[in-house]
């Protein structure tokens, strides 16, 4: 099997060419080539020597993936199932707004979690992505598009802080100003609360914006909706929220999935506001996607509403999520879960 180089840093592609005898000018010229220029094929190197790109040939793999099924949905939302060389499939998910393109990655092929809302809930766990095969999603759309992405979300299938190291290279890679030099500032991860590994993001010193997925304020009902909740309840989530809040002094999105008559309703609001006063926050409010066999189904949109105005009156900023792509199943899991079933 080649390497995939999509998995080097620079400074480690830098070490790989010093060790087959190159110079390490050579690394920056590759570098560009896979991550700005995006290349299929090394032969596309033009001011690399053809005994370089032989060795790179021998050695090496560029790991481009295969587009198994691509949906458009009438508000522009792109979703893509990839073959990632191994029998695997993954999603990304492309969408357009007024400031550029975003791109909603996955870390794992299947999720551990269950969560019982969630489509990947239906996805048996086989393994965590490499960070090239992650950084490559953004590669692959960008090819097919034509496009500059600008802004990256870890919220595709898979659980972003159970695959740590891989989803932190990745985001080195995707940083690198010699590569994609997309800010960290534009970098999104997601947790399903991995309490452990909060307190380590905190540590990294890296300015990416974390979503917690809350969707309760008690525990009782999160456990019923997000198993992991039996492992990190609130009260040691919310120790590490407040912690990563003071070590970074940025904002935490809090997702909430709202489900009718489970936890959409005033007493909710009420809990919610308990839990989160005075932190640095935001409260992302999420029409809950209804999936074969689930159990929860969206709230009203009169609820929705209510709970947002309750939110923001006692000063916790709220707002509700758009929905995007949901006549092409956009939520993570959704086609990958739909494309199982005819197998």
């Amino acid at each position: 099997m080649k390497t995939n180089i999509k998995n080097f840093t620079y400074e480690e592609l830098t070490n790989e060419l010093i060790n087959i005898g190159e110079k390490k000018f050579r690394a920056e010229q590759i570098f560009k080539w896979i991550h700005q220029e995006n290349i299929t094929s090394f032969n596309d190197m033009t001011n690399i020597s053809k005994e370089l790109r032989d060795k790179l040939n021998e050695k090496f793999s560029l790991h481009n993936f295969n587009i198994i099924k691509k949906l458009e949905s009438k508000d522009g939302t792109k979703k893509y199932l990839f073959d990632i060389l191994d029998g695997n499939a993954i999603e990304s998910v492309l969408m357009k707004y007024k400031y550029g393109y975003s791109i909603c990655v996955s870390s794992q092929v299947g999720c551990k979690m269950g969560c019982k809302f969630c489509a990947s809930t239906g996805i048996p766990f086989s393994r965590s992505l490499e960070a090239g095969e992650i950084v490559e999603q953004i590669l692959a759309v960008q090819r097919e598009e034509n496009i500059r992405i600008s802004n990256i979300v870890f919220m595709g299938i898979g659980e972003p802080l159970d695959n740590y190291d891989n989803v932190i290279k990745a985001i080195n890679i995707i940083n690198d100003p010699k590569g994609l030099n997309i800010g960290t500032r534009h970098i999104s991860i997601s947790t399903s609360g991995l309490v452990p590994n909060i307190y380590r993001l905190a540590k990294e010193n890296i300015q990416c914006t974390l979503s917690v997925s809350l969707h309760s304020s008690n525990n009782q009902k999160r456990s019923e909706m997000m198993p992991v909740n039996n492992m990190y309840p609130i009260e040691e989530l919310m120790e590490a929220c407040r912690e990563y809040i003071r070590i970074t002094n940025k904002r935490i999105s809090f997702e909430y999935a709202l489900a009718k008559d489970n936890n959409d309703n005033l007493d909710d609001a009420k809990e919610l506001v308990k839990l989160l006063k005075g932190m640095l926050c935001h409260v992302n409010l999420i029409p809950i996607n209804k999936i074969d066999n689930g159990k929860y189904t969206k709230s009203t949109n009169d609820n929705i509403i209510k709970f947002r105005d309750y939110l923001n009156e006692k000063g916790i900023v709220a707002t509700i999520r758009r929905e995007l792509g949901s006549d092409i199943e956009a939520a993570c899991g959704q086609l990958r879960r739909a494309e199982l079933k005819k197998e």
